[in-house]
């Protein structure tokens, strides 16, 4: 399958932005002062179940990325 130029750019954009969102809900839930994340220092359910979240989005966010880049790159060599 062939990627036209602009879906590539949208699957690599995507990708980046996947990641710069994640990082910064990660940070914060660290940083988490309510209460929820952790509870006398120790993760609770809360802070497990979003941790997987990011987690799974940086990895489909890897993924999808790298399939924009490699659809640029097919494109590069074709032109």
């Amino acid at each position: 399958m062939k990627l036209s130029r602009p879906v590539s750019w949208f699957l690599l954009a995507f990708g980046v932005w996947s990641w710069v969102i994640w990082i910064t809900f990660v940070k914060n839930l660290v940083k988490d002062g309510s209460g929820l994340a952790f509870d006398d220092g120790r993760p609770t359910a809360y802070f497990w179940v979003h941790l997987l979240l990011a987690v799974v989005s940086f990895v489909l966010g890897t993924v999808i990325g790298a399939i924009g880049l490699r659809g640029l790159r097919a494109l590069r060599r074709t032109s």
